[in-house]
């Protein structure tokens, strides 16, 4: 039986009531939860404080360079379907430095779920400003303000995911039920996760996210795209979380015929079946 004690890593070095220690929490929760031990997950980071996580808990673990986490995923997942390969990223790595990588991730529909701390800053360089940061955000590499943002998710929807949510990190419940949800899913699962940064973000605080945030309810239907759309769009006053929008569309990994019989892994290598390819520079 997977406890969280197996999940134990080394004491993390992010400043006091960073947001990143909810996802944290609710990271080990939600594979707790769904069963799946340490040897099971590979988690695959970039650079920046989101990207340390890997290193606080258990499991595989590959650190890629700044926003390019995505793709060593995708390889680790086409050569080994069975493991569950969770991407870890900031904003700026994600949708900043890899914002390439993750709108092709989303269009190709990779078996991947993708954690991105979304925090509207730079932690790890010391506050300037990201892809997501409001409008007039003032940092110092924006002392006349941050131009418009990006909408993550409205852009994922736009590029047809086939799976996003959003979460709050003060919500650890929530947020853990958002994982598993994305876990779950067969596909790309983009999970866009507020959370503050008491360090460098003074604006998007935990008190001014408990103000705005609200979850879509019972009678809301996330695979009308319309509708998705629109309430990715939301923001201000009101700020909705959960899943947005979801469908079900083949992944990348079932279209391809190597996958067929059984994982890449596996296959027995014949270092004669390159012998004929090798002869041709002789």
């Amino acid at each position: 039986m997977v406890t969280i004690a197996d999940y134990a890593g080394i004491k993390s070095a992010w400043c006091p009531g960073c947001g990143n220690f909810g996802i944290l929490t609710a990271m080990k929760r939600a594979l707790v939860e769904l069963g799946i031990a340490p040897h099971q997950l590979l988690l695959v980071s970039g650079i920046g404080q989101a990207g340390k996580l890997p290193h606080y808990m258990k499991g595989n673990i590959f650190n890629s360079l700044h926003g390019r986490p995505v793709p060593p995923a995708i390889a680790a997942k086409i050569a080994n379907p069975e493991l569950i390969v969770i991407a870890v990223s900031g904003d700026g790595d994600a949708y900043g430095e890899g914002g390439n990588h993750f709108l092709h991730a989303v269009r190709r529909n990779h078996q991947i779920t993708y954690l991105v701390h979304d925090n509207q800053v730079y932690g790890l360089t010391k506050g300037q400003t990201s892809p997501t940061s409001v409008p007039g955000f003032v940092t110092k590499s924006t002392p006349q303000g941050a131009p418009l943002p990006i909408n993550p998710i409205a852009l994922a929807i736009a590029a047809d995911v086939s799976f996003a949510a959003r979460a709050f990190a003060g919500d650890i419940e929530h947020l853990t039920q958002m994982i598993k949800l994305g876990i779950k899913h067969r596909g790309f699962a983009l999970i866009d996760v507020l959370q503050p940064c008491p360090s460098f973000n003074f604006k998007n605080t935990y008190a001014w996210y408990r103000e705005r945030v609200y979850k879509l309810g019972d009678d809301y239907d996330p695979s009308n795209k319309a509708l998705a759309f629109e309430r990715a769009q939301q923001w201000g006053d009101r700020i909705p979380i959960g899943v947005i929008y979801r469908k079900e569309r083949p992944t990348y990994e079932d279209q391809l015929p190597a996958l067929k019989m059984e994982p890449l892994v596996k296959h027995k290598l014949d270092p004669r079946q390159v012998e004929s390819l090798l002869s041709e520079f002789i």
